[in-house]
């Protein structure tokens, strides 16, 4: 029996647009340079998560799975998914901004790639003064018409560009083109896939003067043309209770703004809970039989089993609270 919260070691990844807030401000220590994405929890291949903490250190995530099953991820979500665990966990720091890209649904993404889809979604924890997300394009779009931009490298023009602040979230289904502008750090929750189309990269060369790969055939079955008025997320922000910012049928992300003492029962959920610190100094998880402190830019994996316990903060605290219906 799994009896409590589960803690994994970063997998850091180098990149061409990171930064050094990973490191500066969610203390993400590594001896590479421009940091740009720390995957927190990760069932990808090649890149599977190693608990960090407790009897179970050294172990990893797909092992806990193997073991476990249910009993870590929920009879439901072990039932649908299998030994797979079936979310990525992220935060990102944005030095440069990163290509525009898009990625492909579940169909295409196993049938091309035998992988899942990448419904995403993303919670600002910072941004540099103008700092911008490309989201969606500005109005509805043929085919021809993008691929002449593409071509005349004016994509700009037909792009949803906001201005971003800490708090706003965005939902980013597949299909739907966007790129996280500099200076923006964010955590970001998506399904357990790595596969991405990169449509534009800013015509930008590597340290070996090479140019990454677009991928402008595989993006034209995959991509959304459609518009919306506005692609950010609204929602109400409570104090002291889970305010729910996103739900999809890959996951349910809710806001907990706490100052207070909370008493947390997961009973009715049936999933594994991830708390993800994104202001604050963090909070310990307390009950009788274990206390895991969570600190800012850190994140944990709550098994299915361990349901009730109190979260108590260090001083005014907000977590990304994350799980399967």
């Amino acid at each position: 029996m799994i009896n409590y919260p589960l803690k994994f070691i970063p997998i850091l990844k180098e990149k061409i647009w990171g930064g050094k807030k990973l490191n500066d401000i969610l203390h993400k220590y590594s001896e590479k340079n421009n940091i740009g994405e720390s995957w927190e929890i990760s069932d990808v291949d090649e890149d599977i998560s190693i608990v960090a903490n407790g009897l179970l250190k050294g172990k990893s995530l797909k092992e806990l799975i193997a073991i476990y099953t249910s009993e870590l991820l929920g009879e439901k979500v072990y039932n649908k998914f299998g030994n797979k665990f079936p979310l990525l966990i992220k935060f990102i720091d944005a030095k440069e901004a990163l290509s525009i890209q898009l990625h492909p649904n579940n169909q295409l993404a196993k049938e091309r790639h035998d992988s899942f889809g990448k419904t995403e979604m993303w919670y600002v924890m910072q941004a540099d003064e103008n700092a911008n997300l490309i989201v969606g394009f500005n109005k509805n779009l043929k085919k021809e018409e993008y691929l002449e931009h593409l071509k005349n490298k004016t994509l700009t023009d037909i792009l949803n560009i906001d201005i971003v602040n800490k708090g706003d979230v965005y939902f980013i289904p597949t299909g739907r083109v966007h790129a996280i502008g500099a200076g923006v750090l964010l955590a970001e929750i998506q399904q357990t896939s790595d596969i991405t189309y990169r449509i534009y990269d800013w015509d930008r060369q590597d340290t070996a003067g090479n140019y990454r790969e677009l991928h402008t055939e595989l993006a034209l079955d995959a991509i959304d043309f459609s518009f919306q008025n506005d692609y950010k997320e609204t929602y109400t922000k409570y104090v002291n209770k889970p305010s729910n910012i996103v739900y999809c049928e890959y996951f349910t992300t809710n806001l907990i703004s706490f100052e207070k003492d909370l008493e947390i029962d997961n009973s009715d959920k049936d999933s594994f809970v991830i708390y993800m610190c994104v202001s604050g100094k963090g909070a310990n998880l307390i009950s009788n039989d274990f206390e895991e402190c969570l600190n800012y830019g850190e994140s944990i994996l709550i098994p299915a089993s361990l349901n009730e316990f109190i979260l108590k903060p260090n001083e005014q605290t907000e977590l990304l609270e994350i799980f399967i219906k």
